[in-house]
């Protein structure tokens, strides 16, 4: 524990704080007034702002096709309102849709029990790396995958352990049998959850890194004085200090529960066929923009967006009852 200070480069004597530092507390100025001293940074937000009232608030006036039996050559204002009809189609006379959302809610539960606590696990791991240059190295080597594309982390894994791949040439080589993984629908979801896992856990990392580095550092010199080991310091002192943010992860995490990586999936779709590999998404792109049956289509995502606020509001709520802040204050 060596505590180094830079010496004072220009002046011997550190400069003195202002004694006469008043805080008078202002009355509120008027919003105009805020608005034209935060004009700087107001023009940069303004980007990102047309971005999100136009694709996603303006977007949401096309959900009316849900309740019309939609033609693109007739336009919104011209096609035949249906009401709940296209609701009715989904919900009582399509296995297909309900073979999606049995697929969705798999891979939504696999997720989460195999996906989310892998960064948890990993930043933990690489806390306790005592080296901080290793550290560095490792977590950028970690970081990597998160940048490749869909398309090219598909690819590799083609390439790995595809039908001409590297690993059943090998076996080939070695005169044993090849193996089918990438065309195997048996074991498709495990390819997906692989997939999932090395491209984005390094990258999710970070969050928890940040609040590894809160944690109170006497704690654990105090926690050592009091003879408890590594594990009863992770149980008593790390894990406590990341409730907050996997509690909030978490619960922004069910918002989005019911989409299961929609690139990643289409990808895929071809080799395996339908039966494992559609999900709720694929269904809306394979009904709508392929099958033309927009108003179907619109209908389903239309129901997936209601859960997904459902899901967000319900586990906020049970996070105020456990006493934690949740996404948003009341």
């Amino acid at each position: 524990m060596t505590a180094t200070t830079a010496p004072p480069t220009r002046d011997e004597t550190p400069t003195a704080e202002p004694l006469n530092h008043h805080h008078h507390h202002h009355p509120p100025q008027p919003w105009w007034r805020r608005m034209w001293r935060d004009r700087t940074l107001l023009l940069f937000a303004l980007p990102g702002m047309a971005l999100l009232i136009v694709f996603h608030y303006v977007a949401l006036a096309g959900n009316v096709i849900a309740f019309q039996d939609y033609q693109p050559f007739l336009g919104i204002r011209n096609s035949l309102w249906v009401g709940f009809e296209n609701f009715s189609v989904i919900f009582t006379s399509d296995p297909d849709f309900w073979n999606a959302v049995k697929n969705t809610l798999i891979l939504t539960v696999i997720q989460t029990v195999f996906v989310f606590p892998m960064p948890i696990a990993l930043a933990l791991l690489l806390n306790s790396l005592l080296s901080e240059k290793i550290k560095r190295v490792v977590q950028s080597v970690l970081y990597l995958p998160h940048f490749l594309s869909w398309v090219i982390v598909v690819a590799i894994f083609q390439q790995m352990l595809g039908g001409t791949g590297l690993l059943n040439n090998f076996l080939r080589a070695h005169g044993h049998q090849a193996v089918n993984i990438i065309s195997n629908p048996d074991i498709f979801f495990g390819l997906l959850t692989s997939q999932v896992i090395w491209k984005d856990t390094g990258w999710s990392t970070i969050l928890f890194l940040a609040a590894l580095s809160q944690i109170d550092a006497s704690l654990y010199e105090a926690s050592a004085v009091d003879g408890a080991g590594r594990w009863r310091q992770m149980w008593h002192i790390t894990l406590p200090g990341l409730r907050g943010i996997i509690i909030l992860l978490l619960i922004l995490k069910l918002g989005d529960s019911l989409s299961v990586g929609f690139e990643q999936i289409i990808l895929q779709q071809p080799a395996v066929g339908t039966e494992v590999s559609e999900v709720i998404d694929t269904y809306v792109y394979n009904n709508g923009i392929v099958g033309g049956s927009w108003g179907i289509s619109t209908a389903v995502g239309l129901v997936k967006g209601v859960i997904g606020v459902a899901l967000v509001l319900g586990a906020n709520k049970l996070a105020h009852v456990f006493g934690e802040s949740g996404v948003y204050q009341k």
